[in-house]
């Protein structure tokens, strides 16, 4: 059986131009299912603006592929998120079953480094809204971030992670690979 391609981003914040970017990559990448770390549609007060920020646009977009997305709930999402949104998006975690590991898959404002949630050894901790990408052992479980598709931070680009049977790939918007990890 073939393993799923994933394509696994966070904090589009808006920005229809770089959702359009990674929607475009999507594509490109011929990826089975997209699943979105949270703060989709707004900037929240402690962000600038992003470039070409449309919320009702990135709705639009988001929307055209309601069948092939799973998202978890961010900082910046609202209920009346979920009028707009045609697919779920307001479950704090979604966990995903790779092997004998799960994935926990949030946002990060409540579940984080800081404060765990329930995992066994070898699990996955994987979570947005820090901006930053990240790929951590921390010696029980790991800890990967796609940093953010709009607002990057500490200089990081605007990019994505791609996960294929146990291969974790970071992206750039543009497809460079900039990081590799393997469980296998």
């Amino acid at each position: 059986m073939e393993a799923l391609r994933w394509m696994i981003a966070s904090d589009i914040h808006g920005s229809a131009l770089y959702c359009r970017k990674l929607l475009d990559r999507y594509a490109a990448e011929k990826a089975d299912r997209l699943l979105l770390l949270g703060d989709l549609l707004y900037h929240g007060p402690r962000n600038d603006l992003p470039e070409a920020y449309a919320p009702k646009e990135v709705i639009g977009l988001l929307n055209e592929r309601k069948r092939e997305i799973l998202c978890v709930r961010g900082n910046c999402e609202a209920e009346v998120d979920q009028m707009v949104l045609a697919f779920p998006v307001l479950a704090d975690y979604a966990l995903l079953a790779l092997g004998r590991r799960t994935v926990f898959a949030t946002h990060g404002h409540v579940n984080n480094t800081e404060h765990l949630p329930p995992l066994k050894d070898g699990d996955i901790l994987l979570h947005g809204h820090t901006h930053v990408p990240a790929c951590e052992d921390h010696g029980t479980y790991l800890y990967m971030n796609p940093g953010s598709v709009a607002i990057p931070k500490e200089g990081t680009p605007r990019g994505y992670m791609m996960l294929e049977g146990t291969r974790f790939t970071w992206k750039t918007l543009e497809g460079e690979v900039y990081r590799e990890f393997n469980l296998g």
